[in-house]
């Protein structure tokens, strides 16, 4: 029965079926003869699930059971893979270095162990983390003799990934993205785990997005999505989510890159630790496009409370709320102490990783009419995107010194580099950065009194936010028409006004516009919609929506308190659950273990570090518990609201395109959803819709 259970369930990890595995692994007896392999099978079953704590302490017991039986090298082998779990998924460096030191002194002597490759090669990842360069390189040097030599492909491929992204970091870009292109070649394959091979889509996705590489991510991304069906797991389909979100964050709608980033936020809740941050990143700067700044505030200050940097997007929220003080104070204390702490999505030290903050304190300063700050972040910027030269990166700086020139009254040298900036960033599709640079463009335009070249720069970026999704910046570039003098304004046409119905019968959706009536299946999204068009340019709180959706009444405190029976959320849940409660409390005595070492060996870098995650796990462990040892829980109500209305909303426009396409096309530019949801008409296609009944034949 037990071999049998045992062979049943190394059948259902090798096909990917994880629940089927545990469940077999629960008939196997823990018998000497089995404890191996159960424990190794429960391990990756576990992580395939979904149980990353559970899977990190099926390793721990692994290495225990071998350590007892006087396995050494298989005990090796365990800690080593406590090691690298620890690597990908927490950002815990000190935590990984003690599982390292254990497996090291296990092998000491042992010059043919094959744990030592999976020791070089994790070794490798968190040198580069901790930006230790000579390190990086000769561990990774030696993860891909070691990987070689034993067999070991993972330990081969990520030493080679982690060698290109140091040599990127080192200046030489096009030598790194040529070895990246090699080892994507690889992946694709098929001849590496899916593991390795999704952690290290991921990683060269990074790279890129590090150099702001738009047209590589995205090339890569689209592989790694392609890849990702029916073979991905773990935190893989997550991270995936992050990178679509990030290309939609470039590309838009706004709407849809929130979508992938809550999505990936979701996901990823379960996996990730201090890295949950990089979601949280992203989202936030999504919302901070979009306009909802109280909701991007949210993301950025729970990026922060996992010890991730929220700059330069918590700054630029202040901006935006007429805060230019805070912001200016907020921008110029990252730049002068950049957070120091390991992380792969980005780069990890080094001058690149200050450039999107350079961009902002450029923005801040010439709002707050700070020249000097200006024209020094412009300067340093160039002086970056010089020496990692991308378009993207150069585009930056162009926009930065155009910004600089402004505030310095050179308008002829605003005007070029503003035109250099708009030119790089139209060619590789990024519409919400070009319409930014056209902004600043036509107050260029303005100042040298030229207000009919003003007018189309600005028309022309307001278009775009609008398009975009970013309503808030649409709002304010018309603000900016507005004030142009009467007698340079342009005569428009009046637009004809065109009629739509979008009226319920019964259970079915009728909806008509132009030639074209159709009916369909009435949807909760649809519904939503409704309420949207019936009030143009009114921002709805998505617990109002939730609440008339279902006969409550127009009360968002009452919605609040009624949406789990509602939405059938089944109420708020921990933060982190008992099994990692009991994980970060051993993290924090392997945590602890480090510091001591790193005191007696004198390297208060390293101490730093430690104590840093040390801090992290305290703050986590103080989150999930409340007054009286109670834990507390996350997923308020509005937040739940948001990701439900959102989705219905994006459900039913997906479902209209199938019938009404030219109306799903206009909702989906026009309706903008998030803490408020609004339907703001398109300039261009005025419609008085009829929600009551069928439009009168003209």
């Amino acid at each position: 029965m037990t071999d049998a259970a045992l062979h049943q369930a190394r059948r259902c990890v090798e096909r990917g079926e994880w629940d089927d595995a545990l469940e077999a692994l629960a008939a196997v007896e823990p018998e000497p003869s089995t404890v191996t392999d159960l424990l190794e099978l429960r391990a990756l079953a576990e992580y395939g699930s979904g149980g990353f704590e559970a899977a990190v302490g099926a390793w721990e017991d692994l290495h225990s059971h071998c350590v007892d039986a006087g396995d050494v090298r298989a005990a090796a082998r365990a800690a080593a893979m406590v090691a690298m779990y620890l690597m990908m998924d927490t950002g815990l460096m000190a935590p990984v270095r003690g599982w390292l030191g254990r497996a090291e002194r296990l092998v000491t002597g042992d010059d043919e162990a094959p744990a030592l490759a999976l020791i070089a090669m994790t070794r490798a990842y968190e040198r580069f983390m901790c930006g230790d360069m000579e390190a990086v390189r000769v561990e990774a040097a030696a993860a891909i003799e070691l990987g070689e030599r034993f067999a070991v492909e993972p330990a081969v491929v990520i030493g080679r990934v982690v060698t290109a992204r140091v040599t990127i970091l080192s200046g030489d870009v096009d030598g790194g993205i040529a070895q990246l292109d090699e080892i994507a070649t690889l992946l694709m394959s098929g001849d590496v785990d899916p593991l390795t091979t999704g952690m290290m889509y991921c990683e060269l996705i990074c790279a890129a997005q590090g150099l702001s590489l738009h047209e590589r991510a995205a090339e890569w991304t689209e592989v790694m999505e392609r890849w990702r069906h029916g073979v991905a797991f773990g935190g893989i389909n997550g991270r995936c989510r992050v990178h679509r979100a990030e290309l939609l964050r470039v590309s838009g709608p706004c709407d849809a890159a929130e979508a992938e980033a809550l999505a990936a936020c979701a996901e990823l809740r379960p996996w990730m630790r201090r890295e949950y941050g990089w979601p949280l990143v992203e989202l936030g700067t999504i919302r901070l496009r979009k306009g909802d700044l109280d909701a991007a505030e949210e993301a950025f200050l729970e990026a922060h409370d996992h010890a991730w940097s929220a700059q330069p997007g918590l700054a630029l929220v202040h901006l935006e709320r007429g805060e230019t003080s805070t912001a200016a104070s907020l921008i110029a204390d990252a730049i002068e102490r950049p957070f120091d702490l390991p992380w792969k999505e980005r780069p990890p030290f080094g001058d690149l990783r200050l450039a999107p903050l350079l961009d902002a304190q450029v923005e801040i300063a010439v709002a707050a009419g700070d020249a000097d700050s200006a024209d020094r972040g412009a300067r340093r910027l160039r002086s970056i995107a010089d020496a990692f030269p991308t378009r993207v990166l150069d585009a930056s700086a162009h926009l930065a010194e155009g910004r600089a020139a402004l505030i310095s009254d050179d308008l002829d040298g605003a005007a070029a580099h503003c035109t250099a900036a708009i030119e790089a960033w139209v060619a590789v599709g990024a519409p919400y950065e070009a319409a930014t640079a056209r902004t600043v463009l036509g107050t260029v335009c303005h100042r040298s009194g030229n207000d009919a070249a003003a007018r189309l720069e600005w028309s022309t970026a307001r278009a775009a936010f609008h398009s975009f999704g970013a309503h808030r910046r649409a709002d304010t570039t018309q603000r900016l028409l507005d004030e142009l003098p009467d007698g340079h304004r342009d005569e428009q046409p009046e637009r004809a006004m065109s009629e739509g119905v979008f009226r319920v019968d019964g259970d079915v959706r009728v909806v008509a516009f132009g030639d074209a009536e159709v009916e369909m299946r009435d949807l909760k999204g649809l519904r939503y919609i409704e309420r949207l068009l019936d009030s143009p340019d009114r921002e709805h709180h998505v617990l109002d929506l939730v609440a008339s959706e279902s006969g409550l009444g127009a009360s968002a405190a009452r919605a609040d308190d009624e949406l789990e029976t509602i939405e059938g959320t089944g109420g708020p849940l921990p933060t982190i659950d008992d099994e990692a409660r009991e994980a970060y409390r051993r993290r924090l005595a392997e945590i602890d273990d480090d510091i001591d070492e790193a005191s007696r060996l004198n390297d208060v870098g390293r101490v730093e570090l430690a104590q840093r995650d040390r801090e992290f796990l305290v703050a986590e462990l103080r989150r999930a518990v409340g007054l009286g040892g109670r834990r507390r829980a996350v997923g308020g109500s509005a937040e739940r609201a948001r990701s439900s209305v959102t989705r219905s909303v994006r459900y039913a426009i997906a479902r209209l395109h199938e019938q009404h396409p030219a109306v799903a096309a206009h909702l989906d530019r026009c309706v903008s959803t998030g803490t408020y949801c609004c339907y703001r008409p398109d300039p261009l296609v005025a419609v008085r819709w009829n929600t009551t009944g069928i439009m009168e034949q003209h």
